[in-house]
């Protein structure tokens, strides 16, 4: 199965609330992902990250609520959407990684589809660009969208 990664390309320099404008249009991709029926795990790049992600899911409306949590939360059903950082994952399988953090994750062989963010800050646009890059390397396909 051919792996396929879209970067979104951010354009937005504004915090909404307390997420990041790449923060907010991943959590919206992953909804987006969910009602299409897929799994998806958010990787963060710490933990202070994901518990901001967590929060700005619940204070959704009830009508846009997304079902989640926190990788090692206890229950009772997998939940379509998990947000993890470090190290912490569970072991339910998933159909996209939307990754958050600064590096590729070491476990993104496991994926078929993944989605990445090119922020507007000129740093984290460079350290995008070296994720392409090493996407590429690793035989993905690549795709742009305007974020």
């Amino acid at each position: 199965m051919t792996k396929q990664a879209q970067f979104y390309i951010i354009e937005k320099t504004q915090p909404q609330s307390l997420l990041s404008a790449v923060e907010v249009l991943a959590c919206d991709l992953a909804a987006q992902a969910w009602r299409l029926g897929k799994y998806v795990l958010i990787v963060c790049d710490n933990e202070n990250q994901a518990l901001n992600l967590d929060e700005a899911l619940w204070q959704r409306d009830p009508e846009e609520f997304v079902p989640h949590n926190l990788s090692g939360e206890i229950t009772k059903f997998i939940t379509p959407i998990e947000i993890t950082w470090g190290e912490k994952r569970n072991a339910q399988r998933r159909d996209l990684l939307i990754n958050l953090q600064q590096t590729v994750p070491e476990f993104v062989s496991s994926f078929n589809h993944l989605i990445d963010f090119v922020p507007v800050n000129e740093a984290e646009k460079a350290q995008a660009r070296e994720r392409y890059k090493q996407y590429r390397q690793m035989g993905w396909q690549l795709s742009t969208e305007q974020g």
